[in-house]
């Protein structure tokens, strides 16, 4: 079992910026994808942003060109940066890692961290 440990979050004006990082406990060899979700009370978990194991990257209509996830292989970690956030940006953020597990595949998420964003 792999544990995901996300730090970043907490409360900043609209139009300013966060960086998320989500540190896995172990490194794994098989890794298929990292991404970043986030949920608002009352409403599903949506995908903020994925990136594979071979580095390609898509993201959610809503956060195209002010969000940008990345990751450091050498320390088993994935960033989102967030810029030029909004109110509506306002969820607990996941992580979550995707990796090879026998004939199938695992998923792996975090423990959520908050973003509020004021208006």
């Amino acid at each position: 079992q792999v544990h995901l440990v996300e730090s970043g979050g907490g409360l900043v004006q609209a139009g300013g910026s966060l960086r998320l990082s989500c540190a896995a406990s172990k490194s794994i060899g098989s890794i298929t994808s990292m991404a970043w979700y986030r949920q608002v009370p009352g409403n599903k978990r949506e995908l903020v942003a994925r990136i594979t194991s071979g580095g390609n990257t898509n993201y959610a209509g809503s956060v195209q060109g002010r969000f940008s996830i990345s990751r450091d292989n050498a320390k088993n970690t994935v960033y989102l940066q967030m810029n030029s956030l909004k109110p509506e940006d306002t969820a607990v953020y996941y992580c979550k890692l995707s990796y090879l597990w026998g004939l199938g595949e695992m998923d792996s998420w975090g423990q959520g961290t908050q973003v509020t964003v004021s208006s």
